[in-house]
């Protein structure tokens, strides 16, 4: 006899069916049945974070993962978590790698729900990012990717992201911004219609490319399935045999899936930290900034 459910229902591989609605007994065993008020089924809705934090940060001159120098007397991935926080997006998949246990350490008196994906090898963010796969297999609303080592995030630009994307549904959106100096950084390529294109890496770049402002600056907000997809289809066939994250948008435009790039990041995001002058630089800005 038919049943009438005042669940969310999970059909395997095909769609999210919400209540109330009415099945046939038959059909009972292939579902997945969640209560709508169940914490698991509303946190895969909501948006998710994965911090990139795994690296050692060869040039910053000291023994520390990279995310735990300090800015403003604070482990630097503190201010990206904040901000995430800021932004809505409550669950967050940290990847670590060099001392991870020193990053678990300096988290754990933080109060946001945090959870840790181990990368054992540092083979480029798109492997970083693929750690995370059993972590994502189960999220449904979108995934932001973000990298741990950029303090001045701002989560007025997240918030600017996240309505983009929830207007428009691309597979990827790419937070971006102008920058006057854009030396060493990727170009964010358009047609003539200001359609994204793909991203040039500096190196790569034709002279007319060179001229281009608006940059990459690695903050990546994907559908959730596309990002999966896109991953499975990574390759290190490159001179650093590494798996690139920025690689998904062309595998993604080559699927016909929409891309798009929107310049909606502060200058001050443009602030990289590579060194321990440029460590110095951002602790000043934050300083100025009223981050103190």
């Amino acid at each position: 006899m038919p049943v009438q459910i005042d669940y969310r229902i999970d059909w395997p591989g095909l769609f999210v069916l919400p209540p109330p609605f009415t099945i046939l007994g038959d059909d009972l065993a292939s579902l997945n049945f969640y209560p709508l008020n169940c914490p698991e089924t509303s946190r895969m809705n909501d948006s998710c974070a994965v911090v990139l934090a795994a690296g050692k940060g060869t040039r910053m001159n000291s023994d520390l993962p990279k995310v735990l120098c300090p800015v403003v007397d604070r482990p630097m991935i503190h201010f990206v978590l904040d901000a995430l926080e800021k932004a809505g997006i409550h669950r967050k998949i940290v990847v670590v790698g060099y001392q991870a246990d020193l990053v678990r350490q300096a988290l754990a008196d933080r109060t946001d729900e945090i959870e840790f994906v181990t990368q054992s090898e540092q083979l480029g963010t798109g492997h970083a990012v693929q750690m995370c796969r059993s972590a994502l297999e189960k999220q449904t609303g979108p995934t932001i990717v973000v990298a741990g080592d950029s303090p001045l995030i701002q989560a007025t630009s997240l918030k600017k992201l996240l309505t983009h994307f929830d207007e428009k549904s691309p597979a990827l959106l790419l937070g971006t911004l102008e920058k006057e100096d854009p030396t060493g950084l990727g170009r964010i390529d358009r047609d003539a219609s200001g359609n994204f294109m793909g991203i040039v890496e500096h190196k790569d770049a034709t002279e007319a490319q060179l001229k281009i402002k608006e940059v990459n600056m690695s903050t990546y907000l994907f559908q959730t399935p596309d990002l999966l997809e896109s991953l499975d289809r990574l390759s290190c066939d490159n001179a650093q045999a590494e798996y690139y994250l920025t690689d998904c948008a062309r595998l993604l435009r080559e699927s016909g899936r929409p891309v798009e790039a929107i310049a909606v990041l502060e200058q001050c995001e443009s602030l990289s930290i590579n060194n321990p002058d440029e460590l110095r630089l951002v602790d000043e800005k934050m300083r100025t900034m009223g981050y103190a």
